[in-house]
Formats: structure tokens, sequence, C-alpha cells
């Protein structure tokens, strides 16, 4: 898990950032699935907020993360993002924002 200073979590809800940065939160609920898009994850930095999801990749294999991962979605061999756990899974990204 990835702490910011202090010792809690890293966190992009409820925060206010530059103008230049836009955040988006992508909701899972439970046994959902998404298709991997590499144009949505374009640049952003991703926080699992909320719930676990895990990247199915086009080679099968999978890997799971948990409240508190941060990942880098982007230019991954990767076919669907699910949600395995019983509630909401929560991602919050963070991009430059495109002009």
């Amino acid at each position: 898990m990835a702490e910011a200073p202090g010792g809690d979590a890293l966190s992009f809800l409820h925060r206010r950032l530059p103008r230049s940065f836009e955040v988006r939160v992508i909701g899972f609920a439970p046994a959902g699935v998404r298709a991997y898009n590499p144009v949505e994850w374009r640049d952003a930095l991703v926080v699992v907020e909320r719930g676990e999801i895990e990247l199915e990749c086009m080679h099968g294999s999978r890997l799971r993360f948990g409240r508190g991962a941060v990942l880098w979605l982007a230019g991954l061999s990767v076919r669907a993002i699910h949600n395995r756990g019983p509630g909401t899974a929560l991602l919050v990204a963070v991009a430059r924002r495109r002009s």
C-alpha cells in the first residue's frame, strides 16, 4: 500500500488538485467487469480507493490489487478489469488535462 506523508494511504478522493489535472472516479459493482481500453488510462495515475480489483491479462494470468494500490494502467497487455469482491470497488484516475 502506498502511503502519503503521515502514514495514511494515498487517496485522491475529495482532494483539490490543480486545474491542469482531471480526476475520474470509476466504480465497479460486485462481480462487475470492464473491458480494458488503453486510451481510457493514458497518462493516468490510478489509485484503488475501495475494494479490490483484478486485472485479467491477455496471456491468461490475473493480478489482484487492493485498497491503497497505486497503478499505471497505460500500455499494458490487459483484457479486462474485474471486481471479485462482495462490495463496490472504486478506482480514482488522475491525469493531466488534455488541451
